[in-house]
């Protein structure tokens, strides 16, 4: 997943504490083998070698996960688009390579979530147009995170904390008190822009300082605008709170895209969730529910 991973949990029966940590990375790598992009004997790597050519027969996991991220795509009017990585792909933020122009203007008519067509009764994924791939990246992690939450619900745990990257599900309480959780200055690591109490909670944080690099003064990160095959200015961190990780995940990923106004909108829009957006101008906002808290 490209990230660090992390799994805390109270238990009496120490052993079988341990055994649950070992089923939930287990989980996080039978996950990772199937959705990863950077690997070529994955499902997902299947379909981005063979779908436009055929329909591709997938698990009903990864069937069901991009029939959500699609469906994402139009509640977002498609600022959320797997089909991102049609570009997404040219870039190298660890050797601070970015494609030319030329290149994403050749490729970006591939960014298109309507390019993906889903049959349900055969469990196919197949694209209209040569040159469209998916990415997961923006949702895969947050549905990681929840199904290992379930898998430890499942086993009896009621306080538990799981964590991929900027993405946590937390289970119960921190033993009788909250959990704290604090989102950090997209500036500065050390330091945090507010601290939220949480409580048997999903929260997804997207900032544009989690993968880039600065070249002439400007920044590319890793959150691109699938209109624009370029990355998002005007948002330096979204961070969303609600009941499911995966869409906490994707929602991140939809308001950073959408800007400060519409992403508030999108949230205002979606019950149960909430937001905290810091902007280019190191503003801070709030979504109502959190802005009357």
């Amino acid at each position: 997943m490209g990230t660090r991973v992390e799994i805390q949990l109270w238990m009496d029966d120490e052993p079988q504490a341990r055994q649950l940590i070992a089923d939930g990375m287990a989980e996080f790598d039978r996950i990772e083998a199937g959705m990863s992009t950077y690997r070529e004997t994955s499902e997902i790597s299947a379909v981005n070698r063979e779908a436009a050519t055929a329909p591709v027969v997938v698990s009903a996991e990864l069937f069901d996960l991009v029939r959500r991220s699609l469906e994402l795509s139009v509640q977002t009017g498609g600022a959320f688009d797997i089909t991102y990585d049609s570009v997404g792909h040219l870039y190298d933020f660890r050797a601070r390579e970015r494609p030319a122009e030329q290149a994403i203007a050749d490729n970006l008519a591939a960014i298109d979530y309507r390019h993906v067509l889903l049959d349900a009764g055969k469990s196919t994924i197949r694209f209209t147009r040569p040159g469209t791939r998916i990415n997961l990246g923006g949702i895969a992690k947050g549905y990681a995170c929840e199904q290992v939450v379930t898998l430890l619900r499942k086993a009896g745990v009621t306080n538990a904390l799981v964590n991929a990257g900027g993405d946590t599900r937390l289970l119960g309480d921190r033993r009788g008190k909250p959990w704290v959780v604090g989102i950090r200055d997209p500036d500065d690591e050390s330091k945090w822009v507010t601290r939220l109490a949480l409580d048997d909670e999903a929260i997804s944080t997207s900032g544009d300082y989690e993968r880039y690099f600065e070249e002439d003064g400007v920044r590319y990160h890793h959150i691109l605008d699938p209109a624009s095959g370029r990355p998002v200015a005007g948002v330096r961190s979204v961070t969303v709170i609600g009941p499911d990780a995966t869409l906490t995940d994707g929602l991140s990923t939809s308001v950073f895209v959408l800007g400060v106004e519409r992403g508030l909108a999108l949230i205002e829009a979606t019950p149960g969730y909430a937001a905290v957006i810091v902007d280019a101008g190191h503003r801070v906002r709030f979504s109502t529910a959190l802005a009357s808290d």
